[in-house]
């Protein structure tokens, strides 16, 4: 599956958003976007707030507007990150994808300059706490 994954368009929309991030605190902006198995991408950004604790990363963003537009199904998540290597999503964003998406869901993060690293979610979070334990 991952040849028929626009990973370009992806990257495009992530890189869009980023350019929306609301950062006045760490000036780190990151733009996310999630390709959903009906061809739509949705994407986000990071919101800061004073209250740090109500921060919200761009992939925790994507998807929560993914489910506001009754979205299913996610199939490949992209992030955009202005650091010399490519960031992996943080552990509360791995552990909302693993809310939405399976194990083997691809994700892509790029620098501005064009690096990539790619990783599966059950790379990223071997162990996923999920509805199985419930």
């Amino acid at each position: 599956m991952a040849e028929e994954i626009p990973w370009e368009r992806l990257f495009e929309e992530a890189l869009r958003v980023r350019q929306r991030a609301h950062v006045p605190y760490s000036k780190f902006p990151v733009g996310a976007a999630v390709l959903y198995a009906d061809g739509s991408v949705v994407a986000g950004c990071n919101v800061e707030n004073a209250t740090y604790g109500l921060t919200v990363c761009a992939e925790r963003n994507a998807f929560a507007v993914g489910v506001a537009q009754g979205r299913e199904k996610p199939v490949a998540v992209a992030v955009v990150v202005d650091t010399p290597e490519p960031c992996p999503p943080c552990g509360m964003c791995r552990q909302v994808m693993a809310e939405f998406a399976g194990p083997d869901i691809p994700v892509r993060s790029r620098t501005l300059n064009g690096q990539e690293a790619r990783y599966s979610l059950s790379e990223l979070l071997p162990h996923a706490f999920t509805r199985s334990f419930l």
